[in-house]
C-alpha cells in the first residue's frame, strides 16, 4: 500500500510549506502549521491527464443576458446590503465576532422568508435543533416554517438537501464546523474548510438555491480559514459592532451581483435585530455640540451617505513618547494629517497625546475625512468649539491642499435633511453646487486652520 503523502499547511492563511516549522513565513503567525494528509480531496494533485479531453463551445461576448433571479428576505437593511435580495444559486460568506448577532439576523431571515412561501433550511453545526429552536421562541418566530438540522458531515446534508424539493435558501452554521470524507484531517483546517465550501458553492450552482455561509473571524477580524474561500463565494459580507454599543453593521466587502461597501444597520433588542433606517441620525444622537474637538463628517458608505461625529482630543504629553489612541479610522491617516499640520500648516501638535474617535463605533475607511479630523484636531488644541450646524469633507494632499471628493451632492443632500445649514469642503465642480447649505469651499488647510484658530481667541477674548 503506497504511503500517503503529507504537507505542511498555516491553519491561519492557508500557506503550504514542505516541513514543519514554528512561525509561518508567509503570515508571521506562530504555531498555526499543522501536518495534512493530501493524497485525496481539493489538496491532491492530478491522478491522471485525460488525453484529449471534450471541448466547449465558445460564445461571443455579444449577446443576451438574463438577470440574475432574487429572493428578497423582507429586512431592507439586509436585502440593501446583498444588492436587492439573495441571488438564487449563489454563494454567500458572512462572517463576525461571536456573539455579534449572524445566527440571530440569518434566523430573522431565514423566518421572514419562510413567512413568504419560500422552502428555507437551516443546518447548524454548532447547535442542537431544540437550542435553535429555543432562540426562535425568543424572537418570536417559533410558528415560522423554517426546516432545521444539527449536522456537520458534508456528505449527509448535501444528501438531505437534494433529497425532496429544492430549497430557495440554505443556511450553514458555520462552515469551521464541517468535515467531509474525502479529506483526511480536522474539522476546522484549511483542507476541510475548503474543501467543504467548495462542495456546498457546487451545489449551489447546480440546485439553484442560495447557499448562506457563516464563517468565524480571526483575532485581526479576518474570516478564518484560506482567503480561497472568499474567492469561491460570490459576496462577502462582515458583521461588526461593538460590545459597549447596541447596534451591529452590515457591510459587504465583495459583491458579484451588486455594489461593494454598502452597509446595512442593524440595532440589537430583546426582540433581535431591529432595522435602523436613518443610521446618521443614530451616529449624532446625543453629540456634544458645544464641546471643542467634535466634527461632523458626512460619508459615504457604498452608495448610502452617512454622517457621523469625529471626536479628537489633544492633551500636552507628559512622555517623551506621547500616545496616538485611534478608534474607528486608520492610525496610519492620523499620522499623514500630524505631518502634513506639523510640516505645511506650521502647527506644533505632535508633542501632544492625541486621541481620535468615531463616536457609535463606526469604521472609516474613505480618505474624505481627513478635512474633519484636521478641523477637530485644531478645534481641540485651540479650545475652540466648531460650528454644530456644519459638516466637513474633503481629502488633505501632502502638499497641504483640500481636494475635492466624489458623490458631494448626496452628501449635502443627507446633511440637509438633517437639518445643518452649512458644509465644509475642498473646491467643488459646478455641477456639485446647488442645495440650501451655504458651502465654504478651501484649497489651502492652512486657511480653514487659520479661520478655526481666529474663531478660538476671539472666543477668549469674549
Amino acid at each position: 500500500m503506497a504511503r500517503a503523502k503529507t504537507t505542511y499547511v498555516c491553519q491561519a492563511c492557508g500557506a503550504v510549506t514542505p516541513r514543519w516549522q514554528g512561525r509561518c513565513e508567509s503570515c508571521g503567525e506562530w504555531n498555526t502549521i499543522v501536518e495534512e494528509i493530501v493524497d485525496s480531496g481539493v489538496g491532491a494533485g492530478p491522478k491522471s491527464a485525460v488525453a484529449g479531453g471534450r471541448p466547449v463551445a465558445l460564445v461571443p461576448l455579444a449577446g443576451e443576458t438574463e438577470t440574475a433571479a432574487r429572493v428578497t428576505s423582507g429586512i431592507k437593511e439586509l436585502d440593501r446590503v446583498t444588492g436587492g435580495g439573495f441571488v438564487m444559486g449563489s454563494a454567500l460568506l458572512v462572517g463576525g465576532d461571536p456573539g455579534i448577532g449572524k445566527s440571530t439576523l440569518l434566523l430573522q431571515a431565514a423566518a421572514a422568508l419562510a413567512e413568504g412561501g419560500r422552502r428555507v433550511v437551516y443546518v447548524s453545526g454548532e447547535e442542537a435543533v431544540a437550542q435553535v429552536r429555543l432562540r426562535a421562541q425568543r424572537l418570536g418566530l417559533g410558528d415560522r416554517d423554517v426546516l432545521l438540522a444539527s449536522e456537520t458531515n458534508v456528505e449527509i446534508i448535501l444528501a438531505t438537501l437534494q433529497n425532496g424539493p429544492a430549497p430557495d435558501l440554505v443556511i450553514i452554521d458555520s462552515i469551521q464546523t464541517l468535515w467531509t470524507d474525502r479529506v483526511d484531517s480536522a474539522p476546522g483546517t484549511v483542507t476541510q474548510v475548503r474543501t467543504s465550501a467548495q462542495a456546498l458553492t457546487r451545489f449551489a450552482k447546480k440546485s439553484g438555491a442560495a447557499v448562506v455561509l457563516v464563517g468565524h473571524v480571526t483575532k485581526d477580524g479576518q474570516i478564518a480559514g484560506p482567503r480561497v474561500v472568499e474567492h469561491m463565494v460570490d459576496a462577502v459580507l462582515y458583521f461588526e459592532g461593538d460590545a459597549s454599543h447596541t447596534f451591529r453593521i452590515l457591510r459587504g466587502v465583495k459583491n458579484r451581483y451588486g455594489a461593494t461597501d454598502e452597509i446595512g444597520v442593524f440595532e440589537m433588542s430583546t426582540l433581535g435585530l431591529r432595522e435602523v433606517d436613518n443610521p446618521s441620525a443614530l451616529f449624532l444622537d446625543q453629540r456634544d455640540r458645544d464641546a471643542a474637538g467634535s466634527a461632523v463628517f458626512a460619508g459615504m458608505e457604498g452608495t448610502r451617505p452617512v454622517l457621523c461625529e469625529i471626536q479628537a482630543l489633544v492633551a500636552p504629553s507628559p512622555l517623551g513618547t506621547p500616545r496616538r489612541a485611534v478608534v474607528g479610522w486608520e492610525t496610519s491617516r492620523l499620522s499623514m494629517v500630524l505631518a502634513v499640520l506639523e510640516t505645511r500648516c506650521g502647527v506644533r501638535i505632535g508633542a501632544n497625546d492625541i486621541y481620535l474617535n468615531v463616536a457609535g463605533g463606526l469604521k472609516i475607511n474613505e480618505p474624505a475625512a481627513d478635512l474633519a479630523v484636521a478641523a477637530a484636531l485644531i478645534s481641540s488644541l485651540t479650545g475652540s468649539p466648531l460650528p454644530a450646524d456644519a459638516v466637513y469633507f474633503g481629502e488633505i494632499s501632502l502638499a497641504g491642499g483640500v481636494r475635492p471628493v466624489v458623490h458631494a451632492p448626496l452628501r449635502l443632500r443627507e446633511a440637509g435633511k438633517l437639518g445643518f445649514k452649512s458644509a465644509v469642503t475642498g473646491r467643488l465642480a459646478s455641477s456639485d453646487q446647488g442645495g440650501d447649505l451655504a458651502i465654504t469651499e478651501y484649497s489651502e488647510l492652512a486657511a480653514l486652520i487659520g479661520q478655526i484658530a481666529a474663531g478660538g481667541k476671539k472666543q477668549a477674548a469674549e
